[in-house]
């Protein structure tokens, strides 16, 4: 099947529906699909050999966060030129209600088309300003995916259809195996905690663990903490107590190949995040990396580790609370271990050959081109 895959946000510029939209690309290449996605990026030179240069992108705030999108005459021209060019069998679009190449695509397209909606958003004057757009878009779109509960709220509340529910993939081979940065190998005698995410945004409630770290460091003596994630560092690095700072290392940002590392180097994972988080894909590559995670209590965190199950919660913003879950988990080798067991079990419905096999039956349902059992893919479909 000839796929075509347009990614709204900058390549190179880390984040998840990147991520997303790389695996998956890879994944159906894999499995025997010809795929070309066409998307912003800052330098194309970092573009692998089956993605196509849309333009470069403008930062803008977006979802809580800033988000780098692309709208304009020369990136509608090489979209359109992109969709001529291949004759895709399926357009599959990701965030089609930001205003980026996706929506573009969308409006564009001649072909049947998926969209995948992946953010729990308000609603926004950037989504308003673009809805007629938005709107002509939708009625092109056979089939919709969400990747988390809050994902396909959000298609219901805002846009009024339906969606199914196909989650976020990991590839879990990439996550097992790995080795400890250099000086991080977890012993009894030195027990870590981790953290990845961007450090200076809110939301992703860095500064809740250190709030708890000077209670945790009490109980714990000899934590340790590793940081790893784009932000101002230096500033960072002032917040921390200076009795502390000989056991937090701030990496910065990080490639992808040493994720998994940062997961090994330590014997808790910690996800503090306060809000608008539609899913948990960090907490699947900690998991997978056979890493005991701890999170705080938000919906598409519970949902990702089963209730509680397959790892620790805390609530929302209680650094108190958060450092009781690490002081406890950190002297408990046992209950490390059984979250670490549970979360591997978790995490295989996650893996990506499984998640892209469901994407794939998504697009023979909307294109005839195999038989496929199925379920409705959407109401309007």
């Amino acid at each position: 099947m000839r796929v075509g895959l347009a990614c709204p946000y900058t390549w190179d510029v880390p984040g998840g529906v990147q991520a997303h939209i790389r695996d998956l690309a890879e994944a159906l290449i894999h499995l025997g699909h010809e795929v070309s996605v066409i998307t912003p990026a800052d330098d194309e030179s970092t573009l692998p050999p089956y993605a196509v240069h849309a333009g470069k992108a403008l930062a803008v705030p977006y979802n809580g966060s800033v988000a780098r999108l692309l709208a304009g005459p020369v990136s509608l021209s090489r979209v359109r030129r992109w969709l001529r060019e291949n004759d895709f069998d399926v357009l599959h679009v990701h965030e089609p209600a930001a205003p980026s190449v996706s929506l573009m695509a969308a409006l564009l397209a001649t072909q049947p088309v998926v969209a995948t909606f992946h953010t729990s958003n308000p609603r926004s004057k950037i989504l308003s300003a673009f809805e007629i757009p938005m709107q002509i878009a939708l009625e092109k779109i056979q089939a919709r995916i969400a990747v988390s509960e809050a994902a396909r709220r959000t298609i219901v509340e805002h846009l009024g259809v339906d969606g199914v529910l196909i989650p976020n993939g990991v590839d879990v081979a990439a996550f097992q195996g790995a080795a400890a940065l250099a000086g991080w190998a977890p012993t009894p005698e030195r027990r870590a905690i981790g953290f990845l995410g961007r450090i200076d945004e809110p939301r992703k409630g860095l500064a809740v663990l250190l709030d708890a770290l000077p209670e945790l460091a009490r109980r714990v003596p000899d934590v340790r903490l590793l940081v790893a994630g784009p932000g101002n560092v230096h500033e960072t690095r002032r917040r921390i107590p200076k009795s502390l700072h000989d056991q937090v290392e701030l990496l910065g940002l990080v490639s992808e190949d040493v994720k998994p590392r940062v997961f090994r180097s330590v014997d808790l994972y910690c996800a503090p995040n306060t809000g608008q988080e539609s899913f948990g894909i960090i907490l699947l590559e900690a998991m997978a990396a056979d890493t005991a995670v701890v999170a705080s209590d938000i919906d598409a965190f519970r949902r990702v580790l089963d209730d509680g199950r397959a790892g620790r919660l805390f609530p929302v913003g209680d650094a108190s609370a958060l450092a009781d879950v690490l002081a406890g988990l950190l002297t408990t080798p046992a209950d490390r271990h059984h979250l670490a067991e549970r979360g591997r079990d978790v995490v295989r419905a996650y893996d990506w050959p499984v998640v892209a096999q469901a994407v794939v039956q998504v697009y023979e349902a909307v294109t005839g081109i195999a038989t496929s059992t199925w379920g409705p893919v959407g109401r309007g479909a």
